[in-house]
């Protein structure tokens, strides 16, 4: 069946969601950005990768966050944004802000992954290749190497901008130290940091304990949360035991130690006071991201349309602390 070409709902910036200002740039991101970690991958029907990013953003996601290596298999979900340019989002290209990152396991050999200046110029042209544009907006180092001297990656970083491949550099998970090396490097060398990516969530405060978000807000660097959901954690999968068909119960991603005794009745309180806000626990849980201090967006992945809507009401949702 051939469908109708995709026309963007008129008002899908009169939908309810909220745009912030990343650090100190002329950049906003919307509050809630769509991951292409799971879910987008050749292993995904692509007809649901279509549906719902245009839900996304017929409701006014603009952000969409890749890898290079999110699938599975490797690359997929780059290939899967190559389409929906395709045949969805070419005409709202200027509308669209995409990013992507280099820094895990790509390709096999000592030059498929880390922060080596030949991987992460590799990297980028195969990644534009397969999204099937000319730049992303933004382009992320996805891990600090300590091997490599921060030097030689960051200067890969400038120079991919400067090269035209990408508008903006964020990193992602990199130690206080080493952020503010780079927040200095890139400065100095007229192409600021825009973004720092870590995970944030009320399980894990991480960047706060470290002094990271404090430091990002200070000196003007975005912030953007992920894993907001602590894999499920933070949602009502988990308040009565493991289901069998629940990520945890495939011991992948999540252990099922760690659903501790405490554990579960700190998420039950949760839960009852998300219910006395007239919320779900997972709106309520990304709710208090966003009202963190120097956080600009949370990234949240979506298996449907119905998850998504979901997870979209947070932008009305109450501040919580």
């Amino acid at each position: 069946m051939i469908l109708p070409p995709y026309q963007a709902d008129p008002t899908r910036y009169e939908n309810g969601m909220h745009y912030t200002r990343c650090g100190r740039s002329g950049v906003f991101l919307p509050q809630v950005s769509l991951g292409f970690w799971h879910n987008f991958g050749s292993v995904d029907p692509y007809e649901r990768s279509r549906e719902i990013t245009r839900y996304a953003f017929d409701h006014g996601v603009t952000h969409f966050d890749l890898a290079n290596n999110y699938g599975p298999v490797y690359g997929s979900a780059e290939e899967t944004m190559g389409r929906l340019m395709d045949d969805t989002f070419r005409p709202y290209r200027d509308e669209l802000f995409i990013s992507t990152k280099a820094g895990y396991d790509m390709w096999p050999g000592p030059y498929g992954e880390w922060g080596s200046r030949k991987y992460l110029m590799a990297s980028i042209d195969q990644s534009l290749k397969r999204m099937h544009l000319d730049y992303v907006d933004l382009f992320y180092s996805h891990r600090f190497d300590p091997n490599t001297p921060m030097e030689e990656t960051l200067q890969a970083l400038v120079d991919i901008v400067r090269a035209g491949k990408a508008l903006y550099i964020g990193i992602s998970r990199w130690p206080l130290e080493a952020l503010k090396f780079a927040d200095e490097y890139l400065r100095s060398r007229d192409v600021p940091l825009l973004i720092f990516q870590d995970k944030l969530n009320m399980l894990d405060r991480e960047p706060q304990k470290q002094g990271i978000l404090d430091y990002c807000h200070q000196h003007g660097i975005g912030f953007i949360s992920f894993s907001p959901l602590a894999q499920g954690l933070l949602t009502d999968r988990y308040l009565n035991g493991i289901p069998k068909d629940s990520r945890m119960a495939k011991e992948h991603f999540l252990k099922s130690e760690m659903l501790t005794d405490d554990l579960l009745q700190q998420l039950r309180e949760w839960n009852e006071q998300a219910a006395q806000r007239h919320e779900s626990l997972a709106e309520m849980a990304l709710a208090w991201i966003l009202a963190q201090k120097g956080v600009t967006s949370v990234l949240v992945g979506a298996s449907s349309v119905t998850q998504l809507e979901k997870n979209l009401r947070c932008v009305n949702a109450a501040p919580f602390e």
